[in-house]
């Protein structure tokens, strides 16, 4: 009986601490719930994220007081490639570097011809415009989820138009990205906000007698901010569904101009496995001044190890 009774004993203890280690297995986090933006790598820990964006206009919102006009498809892909990691004991300093390809066309060709890369004359053009050396800190002990992203974009491009296609602006930008997070507290819900902040700099635009830009950036000496905030909710560790909307205003620019637009928007995040998931998000310029009425297409990856 007394070895019954401690057999009994030692199965209810072993299902107690089995149930014990499934629970903790249930709740802990997936990295799409812990590592936003906000978050900080540990030392010796790689974040690498490839994102792809894709925008494709056939209206833009004209002058000062945004008339709509139809216009010609065209068409912008950019695809930026982030690699951080961990150098600080204590998760308050990460190092990375930012690198951008981007590929457009115009004249109405169809929005999938950025994927063909052949640099039809007047109507196409392509390659690596930029790369940034960055860093990723937390200004303020005790606030873990506030962050701030700092870096340099140096340009690859030797003309921001050439035959009368805009690759990507010339000038060096110094970009400072605020981030902060909170999650509700029965942890499906989480709000995310951003605040980028950009500053141009460049030499004013040249132009030849017919007025075709042949120097300088269209961008020079202005600045540009960049507010944004996205909601998601959680219906499992492993996914999330999140709306985001998001405003940008091009302030005093050198070469007198100006613009803004407001983005609205949507997608959903997977945890394809504890390294890597995937992103899809939808946005659909909805007004503006001086800029695209388009679309964004995004697919991202991100591994974290």
């Amino acid at each position: 009986m007394k070895k019954i009774t401690a057999i009994l004993i030692l199965l209810v203890v072993s299902y107690s601490s089995f149930a014990q280690q499934t629970d903790v297995e249930n709740t802990q986090k997936s990295n799409i719930q812990t590592y936003t933006p906000s978050k900080l790598l540990s030392e010796g820990q790689w974040d690498i994220k490839w994102f792809n964006n894709l925008y494709t206009e056939t209206k833009d919102l004209f002058g000062a007081n945004g008339a709509k006009r139809d216009i010609a498809r065209q068409t912008f892909f950019t695809s930026t490639l982030d690699v951080f990691t961990g150098v600080s004991p204590n998760s308050k300093l990460n190092v990375g570097l930012l690198l951008e390809f981007r590929s457009n066309v115009i004249g109405g060709r169809d929005a999938l011809d950025v994927f063909k890369f052949d640099g039809e004359r007047n109507t196409a053009r392509s390659g690596l415009t930029s790369f940034a050396p960055a860093i990723k800190f937390n200004p303020i002990k005790g606030i873990g989820n506030f962050t701030i992203q700092t870096a340099f974009h140096i340009p690859l491009v030797d003309n921001e138009v050439e035959d009368g296609v805009f690759l990507d602006q010339k000038g060096f930008t110094f970009q400072n990205r605020f981030f902060y997070d909170f999650s509700f507290s029965n942890g499906d819900w989480q709000l995310f906000s951003e605040l980028n902040t950009e500053y141009n700099f460049g030499k004013e635009i040249e132009r030849d007698i017919t007025g075709t830009q042949i120097g300088g950036s269209f961008a020079n000496n202005s600045f540009r901010l960049t507010p944004g905030a996205f909601l998601s909710y959680f219906p499992s560790t492993k996914f999330t569904v999140l709306g985001l909307v998001q405003h940008s205003q091009l302030i005093d620019a050198g070469n007198n101009f100006s613009q803004n637009y407001t983005a609205l928007g949507g997608g959903v995040k997977y945890q394809l496995t504890n390294v890597l998931n995937i992103e899809t998000l939808y946005t659909s310029f909805v007004r503006g001044n001086d800029t695209g009425l388009g679309k964004t297409f995004n697919i991202g990856l991100r591994a974290l190890f």
